[in-house]
């Protein structure tokens, strides 16, 4: 059997127990990896002085991890750099806070290439390579470079822009030709395979060979859509722990004779946290007959602290949350709780568990794996209502959930009503057809399906350059 190579730029295996904290892909990969020999590559979240490419291996949670020291100067313009400053706000639609500096276009090559090299040495003839998100788009193009000829396959975790909206990348041509050099590149949803088969087509003065398969810059691409689940097994065991329990427990204690909403968001722009606090409070404002009937939690752990956007939007949240709970607090009640610190992933079971109301209203979002934890979390006698962003990947597999518009208040507030006043045989309804999406289509129906496609391949037959 071949063995699996899993290539991100964190490597971070769980350590099981349920002491996780938030984060999709970190668990999605260890239930990967745990089906098949192999290791997990990357960096190690380390800076050294000078790059050497000394290899650290160690063996965690089932995992055997391979991770790398990188520069400081790397940190700078590969990670907070063009990753973080130029093609996270640009895949998420936010060009206005892309920082587009030549410097960071090099120290991405450079990570890539240092990765590459690093990881040449590992690989034995039959692995295969599966390569992960926007920090290691060109990693194929350098692995090809040193003569690797294994399988190579890339998973997109967020968003492929529109056409009109990549294009305001510099050199993004080159940036999507390097991609030519995997065998087969997936994306959450089909919208999003789309959005990149148009880009090849304008771009590229691609063609359509046939369905799931490009040609273009001269070359051949097989691309699919596949949409990550979660470990639908093990978190169902998860929310039977007894801290999750004791979480969920709390929760209801706190909130007796209340609703609790919950939001559970990395701190970031793309989440619509701004949006969702005012959608939040024009429900408090146009429904004054529900106001002390609910309490909001905004968990919101802080990250990339040395971006600039990610400083200012922690201010303004700090500032509107004051500003919501001045207004329509009592001595005895405050309608929001906002907290920026991590929970593990089973004290998360329980607060899911005990909200009437998951709030998932990101503004762009590849997939959004917390939404369905929120389905995963619930009663099925007395379940909650997921509130869903239309621009969450997840809003294809999940129809059933209250669709909105998050850049619209009246939306939201309209949603939380409903929710709120929703009926015990609506809610079953609705919760179980989410949860039978949700069980179905899980990690493992997502592992199995992009590594069969990329394990059938026969790489003796993809052709350097198509004429």
């Amino acid at each position: 059997m071949s063995r699996l190579i899993v290539v991100s730029n964190r490597v971070n295996p769980p350590t099981g127990g349920g002491e996780e904290s938030v984060g999709g892909l970190a668990m999605a990969l260890a239930a990967s990896l745990r089906e098949y020999s192999g290791i997990w590559f990357g960096w190690s979240g380390k800076t050294i002085e000078k790059f050497t490419g000394h290899l650290n291996i160690e063996k965690t949670g089932g995992v055997t991890a391979a991770t790398v020291d990188l520069e400081e100067i790397d940190l700078d313009e590969y990670y907070n750099g063009y990753a973080n400053k130029t093609l996270w706000p640009l895949f998420h639609y936010r060009n206005d806070l892309a920082a587009f500096d030549r410097a960071f276009d090099q120290g991405y090559s450079r990570v890539n290439r240092r990765f590459a090299e690093t990881l040449a040495p590992l690989l034995q003839p039959d692995d295969i390579i599966w390569v992960h998100d926007y920090h290691l788009i060109p990693l194929a193009r350098e692995l090809r470079a040193l003569g690797v000829k294994n399988r190579i396959g890339f998973f997109l975790h967020i968003p492929w822009p529109a056409h009109q909206v990549m294009i305001n990348l510099p050199r993004h041509r080159q940036l999507v030709e390097s991609m030519f050099d995997y065998d087969l590149v997936g994306f959450q949803t089909a919208e999003y395979q789309h959005a990149f088969e148009e880009y090849v087509l304008s771009e590229a003065e691609g063609t359509m060979v046939r369905p799931g398969c490009v040609k273009g810059f001269g070359r051949m691409l097989e691309v699919g859509a596949f949409p990550i689940g979660i470990d639908a097994a093990d978190f169902a065991r998860m929310v039977k722990s007894s801290r999750a329990r004791r979480m969920r427990d709390l929760m209801k204690a706190h909130t007796v004779f209340r609703h609790l909403i919950v939001g559970v968001d990395r701190l970031d722009y793309s989440k619509g946290l701004e949006e969702r606090f005012l959608g939040f409070e024009h429900f408090l404002t146009s429904n004054p007959d529900l106001r002390r009937e609910v309490l909001m939690l905004q968990i919101a752990p802080v990250s990339r602290e040395a971006v600039e956007a990610y400083q200012e939007i922690r201010a303004r949240l700090d500032s509107l949350s004051g500003r919501i709970n001045g207004e329509f607090a009592d001595v005895d009640w405050a309608p929001l709780r906002w907290v920026n610190r991590n929970y593990r992933r089973d004290e998360l079971a329980g607060i899911y568990g005990a909200a009437r109301v998951g709030l998932v209203t990101p503004l762009r979002d590849g997939m959004n794996l917390v939404a369905k934890e929120y389905v995963a979390a619930q009663n099925p006698d007395d379940p909650g209502v997921l509130i869903l962003s239309r621009f969450a990947g997840a809003a294809r597999q999940m129809g059933e959930a209250l669709l909105v518009n998050p850049n619209s208040p009246e939306e939201v507030a309209d949603a939380l009503r409903r929710a709120l006043g929703m009926d015990r045989p609506e809610r079953i309804r609705r919760w179980s057809a989410l949860f039978d999406t949700v069980e179905r289509e899980d990690v493992v129906g997502w592992r199995d399906a992009f590594v069969s496609a990329l394990s059938g391949m026969n790489t003796k037959m993809r052709p350097a350059l198509v004429v």
